[in-house]
């Protein structure tokens, strides 16, 4: 992944008597963007907060490349914050704010006039210079936020859920020019939000997070389909959890007995013993569903559709089987149609993730 940029080591943080962060380490390559996720009060702003400087760390080390921060002041760490509510200066036009932290550092004005017309034209804002905050739209105030920061050329920039008050399309097109901006530029990020959809489409890296703690860390890919334990299965994505007791065990399959049925795990990801109980994580989109019985019954289970939400691309289904809901997603509906009524379900041996604990 290429060498690390940032090294946070061993980071504790308390409030009073409230933990906020709890032996937090995390390595984070040159050029990463690296998210962490998790709810609210989990840690995840106190912890961009703490690299950016604004809290005081007393016990772990936070390194940006060889150097040691943990006394340096904010204002000379090189690591640019862009808050939630933007932080504008409503007395400022546009341009006046892009260019406020340059004339702070005493920067020439021809090189602040060359470096805002770079980067206004960049974020697709130019001609707004001469406009006020309150002029201008969510979206146009959040690229302005942004190229404050980027303006500053900073070495490390910081995220705190800058999408969050956009509406859900305006969110979706500005987290794809985000993540373009950032392979462009190739600068170390560290995002934070709640939004898991964001997370995984943003990430290289993905911190979870719960009571000031890092749970897991990994790519999007290994978040979603490989979580740790039942928290991170169930936060990222849905997660069909699904508790049996192994009755077969060896190194190429598990039989499971789930109440009235049996299921066989192909390459399991653990070793367990048979007379083991696990939970299985099985995400919706792996699961086939059928009007009728197919002829190939592994895996299959019977059940009737009690819910389904059509979604355009997908229907989501929620399936009864022995009292229990499963959710089935099933994509491209135009050429199956919809189902109801009695249907049956097949897990795919290949995709079903043995989780290793509940915490």
């Amino acid at each position: 992944m290429g060498e690390y940029h940032i090294r946070i080591v061993n980071v504790n943080k308390s409030f009073g008597p409230v933990e906020a962060l709890k032996n937090v380490s995390i390595d984070i390559p040159r050029g990463n963007f690296t998210t962490f996720l998790g709810p609210s009060g989990c840690g995840k702003t106190t912890m961009l907060r703490t690299i950016a400087g604004f809290y005081e760390l007393k016990e772990g080390e936070i390194y940006i490349g060889e150097r040691l921060i943990n006394r340096v002041p904010s204002h000379q760490r090189n690591a640019i914050m862009v808050f939630q509510d933007y932080a504008l200066f409503p007395h400022m036009n546009i341009g006046e704010n892009i260019a406020y932290g340059l004339k702070i550092k005493k920067i020439p004005n021809e090189e602040i006039k060359s470096r805002v017309e770079k980067t206004t034209s960049y974020l697709g804002i130019q001609g707004l210079e001469k406009r006020n905050p309150g002029q201008i739209s969510g979206g146009q105030q959040q690229r302005v936020a942004l190229a404050r920061a980027l303006v500053m050329e900073p070495e490390v920039l910081l995220l705190d859920e800058p999408l969050s008050n956009l509406d859900a399309k305006l969110r979706m097109n500005i987290r794809a020019e985000l993540r373009q901006i950032q392979k462009r530029l190739g600068i170390t990020t560290i995002y934070v939000t709640h939004d898991q959809a964001e997370a995984l489409a943003l990430s290289d890296q993905i911190a979870i997070m719960d009571t000031g703690r890092i749970i897991q860390s990994g790519t999007p890919w290994e978040i979603y389909y490989k979580p740790l334990n039942e928290f991170v299965a169930d936060f990222v994505g849905t997660a069909n959890l699904i508790t049996g007791r192994v009755s077969e065990s060896s190194d190429k399959y598990l039989l499971l007995d789930i109440d009235a049925a049996q299921i066989m795990i192909e390459e399991p990801n653990l070793s367990v013993d048979t007379g083991s109980t696990v939970t299985l994580c099985i995400r919706p989109e792996t699961i086939e569903i059928f009007k009728g019985m197919p002829e190939d019954k592994t895996n299959v289970l019977k059940g009737k559709i009690v819910n389904y939400i059509f979604e355009g691309s997908q229907i989501r289904y929620w399936v009864e089987i022995d009292q229990k809901k499963v959710v089935v997603d099933s994509f491209d509906p135009s050429e199956k149609g919809i189902y109801e009524g009695e249907v049956a379900i097949r897990f795919h041996p290949k995709k079903m993730h043995i989780l290793y604990g509940k915490e």
